[in-house]
């Protein structure tokens, strides 16, 4: 049977089909000779019965455990939706423009490799102090990951005889030609100068019947790709595994909470961020290359989109201009305020988000929000609960670039594809949340708040985590490509799931991993080094400095003479504006806050009056750190001695 390629997929409205109205009886009847009964049932149905028909074309890769163990009927608000998003584009194809998603050339993807995790100055041959930085903080599977990406691109370089390239050995400092990358067992790590314990291998969770209540505690302190203990054998990983779509068979975890807290993704400076995302990249890959998966990605020529209006728009564009109105904003107003409209009134309709609205109402919608929002007489009163979802979606949908980016949407896929426990599906998601840029990242975190207030909400709307995930799905990860139609049918139960683990674990997912935050620490401190090693060599700097050591007649008092220890925070925002406070193993950032408090408030109004604030570690090894209430304070101390420590608001 062969499938026909529809091109775009924008939606703008919804047909009514919901599972409680599709004929089953129907179904069950596959004879090809009854082509009027065929013709009555819903194409959403066709579909289903298309993929598990065995004359289907094999797929370009073949379909994992969650696509061929699903039972059919199971995904019936998943081909419904895409059959919704289509009828609906038909006549819209034309408006918007199609990612094109390009094969790369032999060598370009490594190149690609090495520019996104901040290590361009292997392939351009200059020295630059933040690609040394990076290097010399890679864990020994990070490094051997960055060997292997680095041999591929020298050895396809001296193929095509474009220019000369550095030796990976010049860079490693290794004499074997023939280097191995095979994962093998570690000893335990240390981080931050605490002794971690080898962590178990993580049991799979697929296979779990009836310890849903018992919870698996997750380490954010050794990196996860040095965790893996043995690689599971490629055979064994889809023999009679089933992907359940009960809530009730996804494990529950906790985070081992360190001396050093918790961070959020927005704990961290902008520049630190970065450098997470640079690390990030290299610990997926080097857990992909640990469990004996190939880390694929797309290769893609991005669209522009438009610069002006609301839907189609890139986010950066959209919160580049929301920041002229309200300064700091992360997520785009429009996106705000459909998911404000939806909490306030539609959480409880049954059928939210499945249920589609009318297509004339959503068109009209798209049309006046688009001329009224700016000027912010749209009155949200007439617009009904469906449509407001509706016009969500569509805004999802329309972005010129996917929100989970097209980029890595073939490892979105394979961390469900190729990977069957739970707990190593959940680290790889981690890692590729980690690497979303910041627009996409706290957009995709609004959302999903959202969403998890739905699956809250279940006794009243229907809409139950399995459910959700379905409608959802297809409106993330079915991109506007060429070939949309072929990966839509190749993805559907994989994408429903991926979508199940965002919702089901987002607590998680939005922490940053502290082995990662330790190697900012280490790649500032390098960076640190090579700037002052530059520094001493500087003619005009030593005779300053000679000539300052002359002139000061007596020693002044610096930071330095402050006793071991000891820390002076610094308070803006209180009367009493410093305060220098001795710290002892049992010292939490939680304690000087409310020591300032009780130090400020002396029965005053002042305390009520005052924004919620939280201590900032600013400077030394990090950028700027908001910390976890819980951490303890003479820990990040001795991490990163040279840091000035202030109390402030926290930028939500």
């Amino acid at each position: 049977m062969e499938i026909k390629d529809s091109g775009s997929v924008v939606l703008t409205a919804y047909h009514s089909y919901t599972p409680s109205r599709l004929p089953t009886r129907v179904a069950a009847e596959s004879s090809p000779s009854r082509s009027p009964l065929r013709k009555s049932l819903p194409r959403c149905q066709r579909i289903n019965r298309m993929l598990s028909n065995e004359s289907l074309r094999p797929p370009v890769y073949s379909r994992s455990n969650s696509q061929a163990s699903v039972d059919s009927s199971s995904m019936d608000d998943f081909w419904c939706e895409v059959e919704n998003i289509k009828e609906s584009t038909e006549d819209r194809q034309d408006e918007h423009t199609l990612l094109d998603v390009k094969p790369p050339d032999e060598g370009d993807l490594e190149a690609e490799w090495l520019q996104d995790v901040g290590l361009s100055t292997l392939i351009s041959g200059s020295e630059e102090e933040d690609g040394e930085a990076l290097l010399s903080t890679l864990t020994r599977t990070q490094a051997a990951a960055v060997q292997k990406r680095y041999n591929t691109y020298t050895q396809t370089m001296r193929k095509k005889n474009k220019h000369t390239v550095r030796d990976v050995r010049d860079i490693f400092g290794i004499n074997d030609t023939s280097p191995t990358f095979e994962a093998i067992p570690v000893s335990p790590a240390t981080t931050n100068g605490i002794q971690l314990p080898m962590l178990k291998p993580a049991r799979s969770c697929l296979e779990c019947k009836d310890n849903q209540l018992v919870k698996e505690e997750l380490s954010f302190e050794v990196s996860f790709s040095e965790s893996i203990m043995v690689i599971p054998k490629h055979r064994e990983w889809h023999t009679n595994q089933r992907l359940r779509k009960d809530e009730s068979s996804l494990p529950n975890f906790t985070i081992r909470k360190s001396r050093f807290g918790l961070t959020e993704v927005g704990d961290l400076s902008l520049g630190d961020m970065k450098k997470i995302r640079y690390l990030s990249l290299i610990e997926l890959t080097a857990f992909y290359d640990a469990l004996g998966i190939e880390l694929k990605r797309n290769r893609t020529e991005r669209v522009k989109g438009r610069e002006n209006g609301l839907f189609g728009v890139p986010l950066a564009v959209l919160i580049e201009n929301d920041q002229k109105k309200i300064p700091g904003i992360k997520v785009p107003l429009i996106f705000q305020k459909l998911l404000l409209k939806l909490e306030e009134t539609g959480l409880e309709t049954e059928g939210i988000l499945r249920v589609p609205g009318s297509a004339s109402r959503v068109k009209s919608l798209h049309q006046e929000i688009e001329a009224k929002f700016d000027e912010d007489t749209f009155d949200w009163n007439q617009v009904r609960n469906n449509d407001a979802a509706g016009l969500l979606k569509m805004f999802i949908r329309e972005l010129p670039s996917p929100l989970f980016t097209v980029e890595y949407l073939p490892a979105f896929i394979t961390l469900v594809e190729k990977i069957s426990n739970i707990k190593l599906q959940l680290q790889a998601l981690h890692l590729l949340i980690m690497l979303l840029p910041d627009a996409s990242r706290d957009t995709a975190k609004a959302f999903l708040k959202f969403l998890k207030k739905v699956v809250a909400h279940e006794k009243k709307n229907k809409m139950t985590l399995w459910n959700v995930s379905m409608i959802v799905a297809p409106n993330l990860f079915i991109y506007k490509g060429k070939h949309a139609n072929q990966e839509e049918m190749l993805a559907a139960a994989t994408t429903a799931h991926v979508v199940r683990l965002l919702i089901k674990y987002q607590e998680i997912l939005w922490m940053v991993p502290t082995f990662l935050i330790s190697q900012v620490r280490k790649m500032n401190e390098a960076a640190m080094n090579n700037t002052k090693r530059q520094q001493m060599f500087d003619k005009g700097v030593r005779r300053l400095l000679r000539r300052k050591t002359m002139e000061r007649e007596r020693p002044e008092k610096t930071e330095s003479d402050i006793p071991e220890g000891v820390i002076r925070v610094h308070a803006p925002l209180h009367s009493k504006v410093s305060m220098a406070i001795q710290l002892n193993n049992q010292t939490k950032a939680k304690d000087i806050l409310a020591r300032f408090y009780c130090e400020n408030s002396h029965g005053s109004s002042e305390k009520m009056k005052m924004p919620i604030q939280s201590l900032h570690e600013i400077g030394g090894n990090i950028g700027q750190h908001c910390l976890d209430p819980d951490a303890y304070m003479l820990d990040v101390y001795h991490a990163n001695p040279q840091a000035e420590w202030v109390i402030k608001p926290k930028i939500s």
